[in-house]
């Protein structure tokens, strides 16, 4: 005697039940997992993770950084990490400055360093007194704050178990936006009159990203042009795609009859901080790709650390955002100056020296690469 087979209705009930123990079991291992999430640091010493990973970034900015940029890579840049209760100042030659101390008891391969309580620290460049310095947000401050923006936007049940593991970036991503900051320091020391001036223009942020929405498409079509060219196998083709992309933004422009001051706005963005964006991106890359490079011994205790073996990786990402630019914000800028300067790699080898000069900015370097070729 033959059995029965099983109903179609049995067989869904079977799944669903063995689909709802996997979810309940997932739910429970990320419930278990969070519990090790990053806190909220606060402590008024350097841990020793952290100055491995200041260590580092110091290292990879004075072993390779000329080859990115020259003369940046052996400046002198005196730097700040901080927490939500004290900012560290590093690399700082000479006697605390004003309104801060030195930490007693403790060093930073084998130099003092600095303390203050935390004052609205920054991720940019700041001034202590004479001195430019760059500031960043530790790498556990950073992840916390992420996690915990991430964690208020969920419902009640979401928060227990969403697995936020997945949010924290290997170290590599702070330490390259560590190098960010110094670069704006960079740009201060060279041409401070032009960072000044690149500065200025953030206040039309608001106004500029109310007009912006009625050419998205054509800024997205601009951003995707720039990929394009970026990926493109031949000098032939990334040229003409340049073309393309010069031409689509000088026509975005006109149709919207863009105020001059919205178009210094872009260009003096992508001059300040792309080329940012540019050195954080660029320098990983270089680290990954430079055969004889090793990182720091120290390194080896700092688990989220990948030995910039995820560099391609991170380069699809960018290319990712850049072809499906933010609809607003600053962000969607730094993608295109970013471009821009990857492109005057190739085409334009000595643009850098043009770079610090009046009317240096990357779309009119790479107007006159194409122009010469």
């Amino acid at each position: 005697m033959t059995k029965k087979p099983k109903s179609c209705l049995s067989r869904l009930l079977i799944l669903f039940s063995a689909l709802l123990g996997l979810c309940l079991l997932l739910a429970l291992a990320s419930g278990v997992s969070n519990r090790d999430l990053p806190g909220e640091e606060s402590f008024d010493t350097l841990s020793p993770i952290e100055k491995a990973r200041l260590l580092e970034t110091l290292h990879l900015k004075s072993t390779l950084g000329d080859k990115a940029w020259q003369g940046w890579g052996s400046a002198e840049i005196p730097i700040i990490v901080w927490n939500r209760s004290y900012e560290f100042l590093t690399n700082y030659r000479g006697a605390p400055p004003s309104g801060w101390s030195e930490v007693t008891g403790d060093y930073l391969n084998g130099q003092a360093y600095f303390r203050r309580t935390a004052n609205d620290p920054q991720n940019f460049a700041v001034q202590i007194g004479d001195t430019w310095s760059a500031s960043m947000a530790t790498k556990q401050t950073t992840n916390h704050f992420l996690i915990d923006t991430i964690r208020n936007n969920f419902p009640a049940p979401i928060k227990q178990i969403f697995p936020y593991h997945f949010l924290i970036q290997p170290s590599e991503t702070q330490m390259g936006g560590l190098l960010h900051e110094t670069f704006h320091v960079f740009q201060y020391q060279t041409a401070p009159e032009r960072i000044t001036e690149a500065e200025s223009v953030h206040k039309l942020g608001n106004e500029y990203d109310d007009l912006a929405k009625a050419f998205q498409p054509e800024w997205k079509k601009e951003s995707n042009l720039l990929a394009d060219a970026l990926e493109a196998k031949t000098r032939v083709e990334k040229i003409e795609l340049v073309d393309q992309f010069l031409a689509a933004r000088a026509a975005r422009r006109m149709n919207h009859n863009l105020d001059d001051r919205f178009v210094d706005y872009e260009r003096w963005l992508e001059w300040e901080e792309g080329t940012a964006k540019y050195i954080e991106v660029g320098m990983l890359r270089l680290a990954g790709e430079t055969a004889d490079y090793a990182a720091l011994p120290q390194m080896k205790i700092d688990p989220d650390f990948k030995g910039y073996h995820k560099v391609d990786q991170r380069w699809s990402q960018e290319l990712f955002q850049l072809r499906h630019p933010l609809s607003s914000g600053e962000p969607r800028i730094y993608m295109t100056g970013l471009a821009q300067a990857f492109l005057l790699d190739d085409l334009m080898p000595g643009w850098k020296e043009h770079y610090w000069k009046e009317g240096g900015f990357l779309e009119d370097l790479l107007r006159q690469a194409i122009a010469e070729e």
